[in-house]
């Protein structure tokens, strides 16, 4: 009688409502991770609109629509936001941690965790950097006058260095602002970075290898699971064979550039970018001229078509593949000139705000996570896209609110087809409802 009891409210816990809503208490949890970040990496903004920078991105129409649905997603994004977060404080211990409940939730977040540890030890090796120079810069004066620097000038150096400390070394724009133009033009390219980086590893090694243990134990212990389980999935492995998706990276950039289309779409953006990109010739026609010719091999000889793809129309990629990449053999071959502005575009924006390296270091992660995916599936490019829209930098209100009314128009779009415009199929008794 006890065991009878026992299973009946286990059965209620794990009812179909109480169920869902766990996914509707993580968003909750999830806006407030997205807000501490915003007001992390950018501690002048105002509190006002880093609640508003929040509601928008609840609002972003896959994370919002699976909210209501029993998916993994929401954790997913949630466990890895509260990964970043830990990590940006500095709570590296923790972070490993959390990094652990999201790799257990979705095993390619391996690849999120291994993002996270390198951003974190990018931002150690720069904090050392940073007083190295503050230190070499400080002696030299002295010497120079032979007297200490004003007190004005001790505090306003002081007040820089404790805003640097409240947003982490490689977004803070207001450090790159204030530097002079000589400083800027000799700023170190991607290979000095990568150098000056390993450098400072070395000397700090001891301390990264501590504060970074529970990293590494967790990359130890997922290598033990693939080789153990064969496979980085679980359930059905045969649908998710890995393959050389290359298309999927450039899927990825034009979605999130669209779903961001006042920031990236704008005339005054795309005049912007072109006046840019015209003053750094012929650097920057060698850079479109590569990327063109990889877009071109890769939508020619990596574009997959799953046979999840081509059978099941209850996803919006389903009608994309069909009316829009393969209503004409050309049409995939024209599209790659806007996957390639889109990738362009996001690259230049992050790069005003970010370190290249730590660049470099999200577009590698995003295509470990896409690439080797061979179904077209919009949920996957959650993570990526909430992390390349916090990195942004976006402080124009007008966009944000275009942003947010289109994600309004997508939020109640789809959700009247899934209420109202339920169809079925002549192989499957069942109602079928259209989702992401």
């Amino acid at each position: 009688m006890f065991y009878m009891k026992g299973a009946s409210s286990v059965s209620d816990l794990c009812s179909v409502e109480i169920l869902r809503s766990v996914n509707g208490v993580l968003a909750v949890v999830c806006s407030i991770l997205v807000y501490e970040i915003i007001t992390h990496l950018r501690p002048a903004l105002d509190d006002r609109k880093a609640t508003f920078y929040s509601v928008v991105l609840a609002l972003y129409p896959l994370h919002w629509f699976f909210t209501f649905l029993y998916y993994t997603d929401v954790a997913s994004l949630t466990a890895v936001l509260a990964m970043y977060l830990a990590c940006l404080r500095k709570n590296y211990w923790f972070s490993g941690l959390v990094g652990a409940l999201a790799v257990t939730i979705r095993q390619t977040n391996i690849i999120w965790m291994l993002f996270v540890a390198g951003s974190g030890i990018i931002n150690i090796t720069s904090d050392k950097q940073r007083d190295k120079v503050d230190t070499d810069n400080s002696g030299a004066s002295i010497r120079k006058h032979g007297q200490r620097a004003p007190e004005n000038r001790i505090i306003s150096g002081s007040n820089l260095r404790q805003r640097k400390i409240g947003g982490t070394d490689d977004t803070t724009v207001h450090l790159k602002s204030i530097g002079s133009a000589s400083s800027r033009s000799c700023m170190p390219g991607l290979v000095d970075e990568i150098v000056a980086i390993c450098l400072a590893i070395l000397h700090t090694k001891k301390k990264l290898l501590v504060s970074f243990a529970p990293f590494i134990i967790l990359l130890a212990a997922f290598v033990a699971f693939v080789r153990w389980n064969g496979s980085v999935v679980l359930g059905a492995k045969e649908a998710h064979v890995v393959s050389p998706h290359f298309a999927q990276i450039l899927y990825f950039g034009l979605f999130s550039a669209l779903l961001m289309a006042p920031l990236y779409f704008s005339f005054g953006q795309a005049v912007t970018f072109f006046c840019s990109f015209w003053k750094k010739k012929p650097h920057s026609f060698f850079q479109a001229l590569l990327a063109l010719i990889a877009g071109f091999i890769s939508v020619h000889f990596f574009s997959i078509a799953h046979p999840y793809l081509l059978a099941d129309n209850r996803h919006y990629p389903f009608y994309l593949w069909r009316k829009v990449i393969n209503a004409h053999w050309s049409i995939k071959y024209l599209l790659v000139p806007l996957y390639v502005y889109s990738w362009l575009s996001i690259g230049t924006r992050l790069g005003k705000f970010q370190r290249k390296i730590w660049v470099l270091g999200y577009f590698l992660a995003t295509a470990a996570v896409l690439v080797p995916a061979p179904l077209i599936e919009f949920r996957y490019y959650t993570i990526p896209f909430f992390l390349l829209i916090l990195h942004s930098h976006n402080n124009d209100l007008l966009s944000w609110l275009l942003m947010g009314s289109l994600y309004l128009a997508l939020n109640v779009f789809t959700m009247i087809m899934f209420l109202y415009r339920p169809f079925h199929w002549d192989h499957d008794p069942g109602t079928q409802r259209f989702i992401w």
